[in-house]
């Protein structure tokens, strides 16, 4: 397993700063700041991709889990590394390969001599936030492992099953399908990605400055966490009680059931999906320091966290039409609720 995995936090994990010696405060502006904070962090390893960062932290505030899909050497690993080392908690990553076991993932039981038992050795998946690089490269049974610790935060092993600590976030990247030696990952393994980003070419400006400023020091190598599992947990708590409306409920679903009935698309949106798109829209209603959902939210995040997880028919393939495509038109073509903030009474 050395071979694979990897501990991300540097020697300096410990070092103090001025946010994680503050109190954790709950509120929802407390949330807007912290996110404000991480992602300037972040942003200091990957330039000009405010999007994509803020569209990870929410799905690890929905207490979701993130797919990045893109070619290789666009940033993703470092985008992942970035997330991950922002937030002074336990972090894991492993490199997937077609040679991967699924106890290399999990864990395995191990014979103890002394003590003439099996012993547990937990697997890399035993962290708050598990970096999977290159997840497509690994066999099909392989990227199964993951199934039940991203759907139940728990491993089972031998008949035993042990609890995963909160929070935890799997941060996958994979390279396209069509590339050589990629395996397409399971629909059942798609669903349980909150949210699919593709990091996409920097701009002009972004890497011009890339290549001034990390062409002699990496600066993944020198970033300290901005906060750490308390505060992340504490975050999680506030976006939990940020308000939905029944109107914006019904809003989800109708989205959901649009997919399900169009003429392109062979596999619409499962419950997850309209769950995790509600969840999601709670962490970006909070993110950006509301207390409640609105329709935008939920319009913004249709894409990313419903484009992943549905399967075009053959025509609409020939056709060129994409997942994207038809959402942002299920979007416009659904109608938004008019829907006001939470009403205390």
């Amino acid at each position: 397993m050395d071979a694979y995995v990897e501990d991300l936090h540097p020697a300096a994990r410990h070092a103090g700063t001025e946010a994680l010696s503050a109190p954790v405060a709950v509120s929802i502006p407390a949330v807007h700041d912290a996110g404000q904070r991480i992602a300037a962090n972040i942003e200091r390893v990957i330039e000009g991709k405010r999007a994509s960062v803020m569209l990870g932290l929410a799905v690890l505030l929905a207490e979701g889990h993130l797919l990045i899909e893109d070619v290789p050497g666009v940033g993703k690993t470092k985008f992942a590394k970035a997330l991950a080392r922002s937030i002074d908690c336990s972090v894991r990553r492993v490199q997937f390969t077609p040679d991967l076991l699924p106890s290399d993932i999990t864990g395995v039981s191990v014979y103890n001599a002394e003590d003439r038992d099996f012993e547990f050795k937990p697997g890399p998946v035993f962290a708050n936030i598990v970096v999977g690089d290159e997840i497509n490269r690994a066999s099909p049974k392989t990227q199964a492992a993951l199934l039940e610790c991203m759907e139940e935060q728990q491993v089972t092993v031998d008949g035993v099953t042990y609890r995963l600590e909160s929070p935890f976030m799997v941060l996958a990247t994979q390279n396209p399908i069509d590339m050589e030696g990629t395996y397409p990952l399971p629909e059942a393994q798609r669903d349980r990605f909150t949210a699919r980003i593709s990091m996409g070419y920097p701009d002009r400006a972004a890497e011009i400055t890339m290549l001034g400023e990390h062409a002699a020091v990496d600066p993944l190598d020198t970033l300290l966490p901005v906060s750490d599992a308390t505060e992340v947990r504490a975050l999680i708590g506030a976006v939990r009680s940020v308000y939905v409306s029944d109107s914006i409920k019904a809003y989800a679903v109708d989205l959901a059931e649009a997919t399900r009935r169009a003429a392109e698309i062979r596999l619409g949106a499962s419950p997850r999906a309209t769950l995790q798109l509600l969840r999601a829209s709670k962490a970006w209603a909070a993110l950006s320091g509301r207390e409640y959902v609105i329709p935008d939210d939920v319009q913004y995040l249709l894409p990313p966290v419903l484009g992943h997880r549905l399967l075009l028919t053959a025509e609409a393939h020939v056709a060129g039409r994409s997942t994207t495509d038809i959402l942002e038109r299920i979007g416009r073509s659904t109608p938004i609720p008019a829907v006001a903030g939470r009403v205390n009474g």
